[in-house]
């Protein structure tokens, strides 16, 4: 085996490591935030997702997997996104809470009538607080913590890791709720890709 290979598997395993132990936290530390946004994304009319770089890629992959499940969801920032309205909710993911486009977002939705579910390392964040008790808090190193004593990846990588496993986790709660199969839902993915 060489230098790169043993290194790749080394890596994998320290990162696999690293994400089972913060679910394991998230999951044990406020079960009840997951059940409360969950039943959130499930009781809105509308759940449009924000989050920046690749936090916003990773909501990007759950607001894929909500409209699989028969949900309007919409990304914020896409040209076919509508203004958001009372009881809509917006879904957000920021490691820090302070994002500024984020949380000018998420202040535009209070102002509506929308409500704020929240992803973040920070629960006295500006994010958390418009969120309240729809806050994940996910214990991971901020982006610009680069003393490894959280995580030894590199910038948010865990964090957006996170974000990954809780929206798929947030989704498979949902089916499992919703009583639907695979066959159920296969008629909504992409067809003209």
């Amino acid at each position: 085996m060489d230098v790169l290979e043993a290194g790749v598997g080394y890596s994998l395993t320290r990162i696999s490591d690293e994400l089972g132990a913060v679910v394991d936290r998230v999951v044990h530390d406020d079960p009840l935030a997951l059940a409360r946004v969950a039943d959130l994304v499930s009781d809105s009319p509308r759940v449009f997702v924000l989050g920046a770089g690749r936090s916003g890629l990773a909501l990007r992959m759950t607001a894929m997997r909500l409209m699989h499940l028969g949900l309007d969801v919409h990304v914020v920032g896409e040209v076919t996104t509508p203004a958001i309205s009372a009881g809509d909710l917006l879904l957000t993911a920021s490691g820090s809470g302070t994002t500024g486009g984020i949380v000018r977002a998420a202040t535009t939705a209070v102002a509506a009538g929308a409500r704020v579910a929240a992803i973040t390392t920070d629960p006295a964040s500006p994010l958390a607080q418009l969120a309240g008790r729809a806050t994940i808090v996910v214990p991971a190193a901020a982006k610009l913590d680069r003393s490894a004593s959280v995580s030894g990846q590199y910038a948010g990588s865990l964090f957006e890791q996170a974000v990954v496993v809780i929206g798929d986790g947030i989704f498979h709660a949902l089916w499992r709720r919703s009583g639907l199969d695979a066959d159920d839902l296969w008629p909504r993915h992409a067809n003209i890709e």
